[in-house]
C-alpha cells in the first residue's frame, strides 16, 4: 500500500486505482453485450425425459398423425440415451408439468399427437438431457415437414411455468387484420435460422363440403329435409338398426348401421345412398341434393375481451437463449409483411391500443424482466437496511458508503468468471451476487473497525490502515476461501451452476480488491475529514 500512502503522488495513485476499478466494473457489464457472458431466466435442467409435440396440418386424419409418430419413434431407436417412448394419437399424454402449466392435457382430436421419450438415468450416460434433446432436433424437425406437421421438442423446465419460450401476441382491431400480421411475423420467425419450434394459433384453411338440400326437387319427389338428414347420420355416424341377443352376451348387442369408413370419405358413395319417398320410391341424394366448397370456420382467440393470436418459437442457436433469439426478431418487425402501418411492440404490459396491429412479447422474456425486477428490489431494500444497520454501529452517514463500496467489485469477479467456465448469467447467478453483498460489508466492517481501534490506541493513520489490511487478511482470506469451497460442489449442477460461479469468482476477486479498496477508501476520507495529515501523526 505504500506507493498510495507516501508521497506527493499518493492521492493521485489513490485516484487512478479508483478510476481503474471503475473501468473493470464496466468491462466487466460489457461482456453481456458482447454475449460473452449470456443472460437466461431458466437454467436448463438434467431431466430424464422430454416430449415431443406434434400439430399436423387441418384435415389430416387420426392414421396419418399415427404414422408420423411411429416414424418419429423409429429416428429416435438409434439413440443410445433412449431407454423407451409412448406414443399418444388423437389424445393428450398424461398430464406432465409441462402439461399443466401449457395446458397440453386439454389437447384432442385426430390432428394433434404426443411422444412422451424417457432416458436412462443420467448416472449412466454422458450428455445431459438438453444435449440430448438438441442432438434429435433436426432430424424430428425434418420428419415433420415431410407430413407438414409443427414438431415442437419440449423439455422440461426447472422454473416458472411460459406457454413457450418466445410468445408474440398479435393484436389489432380485428382478426382478419390480426390473422394477417400473424402470419407475416410466422416468416419473420423462420427466416431466423436460429428460431426452432416455430407455431402459431392462427390455423390454416381446411376444406369442408357442405351438403345442400334442394327442397322444391324434393317435394317434388315427396322427401322432406329431416328424412334426407337422417339418412345422411345414419350413412355417416350410423344407427342401432336392431338388437341382437345371441344368448351370451348380457344385455342385447346393438347392430349398427353405417357406411364402410371408405365410402364415409367418398363423397360419391355418399351421394349413391338412396332415400324411401313418401309413394315407397328410391331416390338417390344426389337427385335432391346440391355440393358446395367452404372452409371450417376458424377458432378466435381472446385475451381481455381482446382478439389476439400467438406465434411461438425457440432459440437452438450459439446463445440458446430465447431472449437473445426474441430481440434480434424486434428490429425485424418494425414494419410487418403485408401491412401499411408500423406495429407497436410492448414488452411489458398489453397494448392500449389496437387500432392498428400491435405486438406484445411474452414467454420466458415476461418471466425474465419479472424475476429480475423483483430481485433487483429486494437486493436494493437489502442494501438500505444494510446502510441504516452500519450507520447505527459507526454514527455517519459517510462511512457506510466507504463500506458498501466494494459490493459492485463483485462484477468484476462474478462475469468473467460466468465467461471462462462457459455458464449462462441465470437467476441462480442473480441469488449468488446478493449474497456476496453480505459477504462484502462484513470484510469492509472488519478493516474499518479495525483502523478505528488502532487509531484509537494512538497509532499513526498510515500505519493503522496497514496493520489492518496484514492482520485481517488471513481471517477474511480463510472465510473467503471456505465459502468458495462450498461452491465448488454444486458447480457441476445445472440448475445451481451459476450461484456456484457467483460465489466462488465473485469471492476470489472481490475479497483480494476489499483488502486494498477499503482501507484506501477509508484513509483518503479521514486524509481530506482532518486536513493534510503529516507522515507519522495519528
Amino acid at each position: 500500500m505504500s506507493p498510495f500512502l507516501e508521497s506527493d503522488r499518493a492521492p493521485r495513485r489513490r485516484r487512478l486505482l479508483f478510476a481503474a476499478m471503475g473501468v473493470l466494473v464496466m468491462a466487466a457489464v460489457g461482456l453481456v453485450v458482447i454475449q460473452a457472458v449470456i443472460l437466461k431466466m431458466l437454467p436448463f435442467d438434467n431431466k430424464s425425459e422430454f416430449q415431443i409435440v406434434v400439430d399436423m396440418p387441418e384435415g389430416s386424419t387420426l392414421e396419418r398423425t399415427n404414422a408420423l409418430l411411429g416414424k418419429l419413434a423409429d429416428s429416435l431407436a438409434g439413440v443410445a440415451e433412449v431407454r423407451d417412448w409412448q406414443g399418444y394419437a388423437g389424445t393428450a399424454a398424461p398430464i406432465t408439468f409441462n402439461g399443466l402449466v401449457r395446458q397440453y392435457y386439454l389437447r384432442g382430436g385426430p390432428l394433434v399427437g404426443d411422444l412422451q421419450v424417457n432416458l436412462v438415468d443420467k448416472h449412466e450416460r454422458s450428455r445431459q438431457s438438453h444435449a440430448i434433446a438438441q442432438g434429435v432436433r433436426a432430424q424430428l424437425s425434418a420428419i415433420g415437414k415431410e407430413f407438414g406437421a409443427s414438431v415442437k421438442l419440449v423439455e422440461v423446465p426447472p422454473g416458472p411455468p411460459v406457454l413457450a419460450p418466445i410468445v408474440a401476441e398479435v393484436y389489432g382491431p380485428d382478426y382478419a387484420t390480426v390473422r394477417k400480421t400473424a402470419l407475416a411475423m410466422e416468416k419473420k420467425f423462420r427466416a431466423d435460422s436460429d428460431i426452432v419450434d416455430i407455431d402459431t394459433s392462427v390455423e390454416a384453411d381446411a376444406p369442408r363440403e357442405i351438403i345442400v338440400v334442394d327442397r322444391v326437387r324434393a317435394a317434388r319427389l315427396g322427401l322432406d329435409q329431416a328424412s334426407i338428414a337422417q339418412v345422411l347420420h345414419t350413412a355417416l355416424s350410423g344407427d342401432d338398426a336392431t338388437w341382437l341377443m345371441d344368448g351370451h352376451a348380457r344385455y342385447a348387442v346393438p347392430v349398427r348401421l353405417r357406411l364402410p369408413a371408405g365410402d364415409q370419405a367418398a363423397i360419391d358413395q355418399l351421394l349413391a345412398v338412396r332415400v324411401r319417398a313418401s309413394n315407397g320410391s328410391l331416390v338417390p341424394l344426389s337427385e335432391v341434393v346440391e355440393v358446395r366448397q367452404a372452409n371450417w370456420e376458424k377458432a378466435v382467440y381472446h385475451k381481455d375481451l381482446l382478439p389476439y393470436a400467438t406465434v411461438t418459437g425457440d432459440d437452438a442457436g450459439h446463445t440458446d437463449s430465447p431472449l437473445y433469439g426474441m430481440f434480434s426478431l424486434v428490429g425485424e418487425l418494425n414494419r410487418a409483411e403485408g401491412t401499411d402501418s408500423a406495429i407497436n411492440q410492448t414488452f411489458i404490459d398489453q397494448p392500449t391500443n389496437i387500432n392498428a396491429p400491435a405486438v406484445k412479447w411474452d414467454g420466458e422474456w415476461q418471466i425474465t424482466y419479472e424475476t429480475f425486477r423483483d430481485m433487483g428490489l429486494a437486493y436494493s431494500v437489502g442494501l438500505v437496511l444494510i446502510y441504516l444497520l452500519v450507520v447505527g454501529q459507526f454514527k455517519s452517514y459517510v462511512v457506510p458508503l466507504i463500506i458498501m463500496a466494494p459490493i459492485p467489485l463483485t462484477v468484476i469477479g462474478v462475469m468473467p468468471g460466468h465467461a471462462l467456465v462457459g455458464a449462462q448469467y441465470t437467476a441462480t447467478s442473480m441469488i449468488g451476487m446478493i449474497a456476496l453483498a453480505g459477504i462484502i460489508v462484513r470484510n469492509s466492517i472488519l478493516l474499518i473497525d479495525f483502523i478505528n481501534h488502532e487509531i484509537a490506541r494512538g497509532q499513526p493513520l498510515r500505519n493503522a490502515v496497514i496493520d489492518a489490511a496484514a492482520v485481517r487478511a488471513k481471517p477474511i482470506v480463510l472465510t473467503g476461501v471456505a465459502a468458495m469451497v462450498g461452491g465448488f460442489f454444486i458447480i457441476d449442477d445445472p440448475i445451481f451452476q451459476g450461484l456456484a460461479v457467483s460465489l466462488i469468482f465473485g469471492i476470489l476477486v472481490s475479497t483480494a480488491l476489499t483488502l486494498l479498496v477499503i482501507p484506501l477508501l477509508y484513509y483518503g476520507w479521514l486524509a481530506r475529514k482532518r486536513g493534510h495529515v503529516p507522515e507519522g501523526s495519528p
